[in-house]
């Protein structure tokens, strides 16, 4: 089948300050159990899926430069630049008819760039089935087996089998509170959304103008720039990104949907979303601890240390940790973030209140 990829890689990433910067933002660190960047793992984790011309990376017009050293076997036209951060609607859009002029029949399989992936043969095997239900213009979607009453993600409720090991989709439903969420897990017929679609070029388009028709409109307008000239092409994306709302595509297409298909999926998914998670993840030492090969402890246990400085040939640089227990020391070369793992989720604080204080050069 001709079969696309599209990875959205437009996140900022605040919990992983000061790892995670505006032009440095998560998706470009080597934060997972893989080697390499998460965006690098995406791509490559669709490599039995879907061929490297048919692969297209979303990101913000600020970071294509950092993105595409990162994939240089990519095309240049593989990636798109967003002038403005407006959610996953007008990207997913604005990408889907780009795909959409060549092929309007080829599959789509969207996924985002900042996730980890454990079992690679589980995860290609849901694709295929999701590619089969994608086929017959359904959009499909990976719902993760969750393992605990997660209050952080939103969930998809299945109902019916439409054929083997895919569901229809009964609703899509926020994130929940704690007592939802774990009857949510009792249950057994709610799985997480972690944001991976699959659908026709041309079903989803379809979806676009139904249901969100202003949006469905300025991609129009896009492809009728492009019929005659690039630079009105570009002209014509950066009045539809300055003008429409920032909307996801969950509430703009997916809860306004009528037929959805679920393929259920236990891959070891994570969202990788602090530097807890990440310390989870990791290779750890007898003691707990996730440290650099330079670094030194004494009576320390359970620590993710982190240590981003540039290299200063001939002066090597030691990290030291003495009775530190449960903490992240995260250490860059403008910057130290020291936290107790409980409270990672709180990073987001420390760039709320430096973008407070104007100290943007921090950002």
């Amino acid at each position: 089948m001709n079969v696309h990829a599209l990875i959205l890689a437009g996140g900022s990433g605040t919990r992983f300050w000061p790892a995670s910067r505006r032009l440095r933002p998560k998706q470009l660190l080597a934060l997972g159990p893989t080697e390499g960047s998460l965006i690098e793992a995406a791509v490559g984790r669709l490599s039995a899926i879907c061929r490297p011309e048919h692969v297209v990376v979303a990101t913000g017009k600020h970071l294509l430069a950092a993105t595409q050293r990162l994939l240089p076997h990519l095309a240049e036209d593989a990636f798109l630049g967003e002038p403005y951060a407006k959610n996953t609607a007008p990207c997913i859009g604005w990408a889907v008819e780009r795909i959409a002029r060549r092929d309007p029949s080829a599959i789509v399989i969207v996924v985002p760039s900042d996730q980890y992936i454990a079992d690679q043969s589980a995860y290609e095997g849901a694709l295929r089935l999701a590619i089969e239900a994608a086929a017959q213009g359904v959009i499909t979607t990976l719902g993760i087996k969750p393992d605990r009453p997660e209050t952080g993600y939103g969930y998809i409720e299945v109902g019916q089998a439409l054929n083997h090991g895919v569901f229809q989709a009964k609703r899509f439903v926020e994130k929940p509170n704690l007592e939802t969420a774990k009857s949510y897990l009792a249950a057994g017929t709610f799985y997480w959304n972690a944001g991976m679609f699959i659908f026709r070029a041309d079903t989803m388009l379809a979806e676009f103008e139904r249901s969100m028709p202003e949006l469905y409109a300025g991609l129009m307008a896009i492809r009728a720039a492009a019929a005659q000239s690039p630079a009105l092409e570009e002209q014509a994306v950066e009045a539809l990104f300055a003008s429409t709302a920032s909307v996801s595509v969950d509430y703009g297409i997916m809860e306004k949907c009528d037929k959805i298909a679920v393929v259920p999926a236990d891959v070891g998914w994570s969202d990788l979303g602090s530097f807890q998670v990440a310390w989870e993840l990791a290779a750890q030492d007898a003691a707990g601890n996730v440290l650099p090969d330079h670094a030194v402890q004494v009576d320390s246990a359970g620590n993710l240390v982190l240590d981003l400085r540039d290299p200063v040939p001939g002066r090597p640089q030691t990290i030291a940790l003495v009775g530190i227990h449960n903490m992240c020391v995260i250490q860059t070369s403008d910057a130290l973030l020291v936290i107790p793992r409980e409270r990672c989720q709180d990073v987001r604080e420390i760039v709320e209140r430096l973008k407070a204080d104007g100290r943007h050069e921090l950002l």
